[in-house]
């Protein structure tokens, strides 16, 4: 169980996001499904489970679907093997004193498809600048579906994992936990 326990934390602490340093590798379809199965296993308010995911494959449909619709530069993104677009409908999830939870439900099925990835070696990088519009179009996502995030999936450009997010993980900047956790009530940072 310790080990275990160990893989787990290992794996969030190297995770970083990776979009240069993408490879046009394939990767199997044993893995990808293995990605995509922990988001699947995610915890969701009432067990709702939003989430959906389309997995847009080969380089003709990669590469048309970054040019069409992202923002920004993208030239290592269209490298990538395939990208996962996670979409939910809102009103498959549950709004709870006004917050809607297909978003954090959402977030929680990508941190287990990016804990996973990292797992098995793979390079990700979830990525917000898109035309959300452009994106549904081309996939024929229907309207009342909302697309959140899409991130590459993809071997590193390097060796390994561990060579590709050694110089971005030594960059990485953190809060100290004590700015960010209150004990008993709001603004008094102290472990008892």
């Amino acid at each position: 169980m310790i080990s275990e326990e160990m893989e787990t934390l290992e794996a969030i602490q190297k995770r970083c996001s990776l979009k240069t340093w993408i490879s046009e590798r394939p990767v199997e379809p044993e893995k990808v499904r293995a990605v995509l199965d922990a988001a699947r296993l995610a915890p969701s308010a009432r067990n709702t489970q939003p989430w959906r995911f389309v997995v847009v494959q080969g380089k003709e449909a990669v590469t048309s679907l970054v040019e069409a619709a992202f923002f920004g530069p993208t030239p290592t993104v269209k490298q990538a093997p395939l990208l996962i677009v996670v979409c939910a409908r809102p009103e498959d999830d549950v709004v709870i004193d006004g917050k809607p939870y297909y978003l954090f439900d959402l977030g929680l099925a990508v941190e287990n498809m990016l804990l996973a990835a990292t797992a098995l070696g793979l390079v990700t990088h979830p990525m917000t600048s898109f035309n959300e519009a452009v994106v549904k179009r081309m996939l024929q996502i229907p309207e009342d579906v909302r697309v959140v995030i899409i991130t590459p999936l993809a071997y590193p450009s390097t060796a390994s994992y561990e060579e590709a997010a050694r110089e971005r993980l030594s960059q990485r900047v953190r809060r100290k936990l004590d700015e960010l956790v209150y004990y008993h009530h709001w603004s008094k940072p102290e472990i008892d």
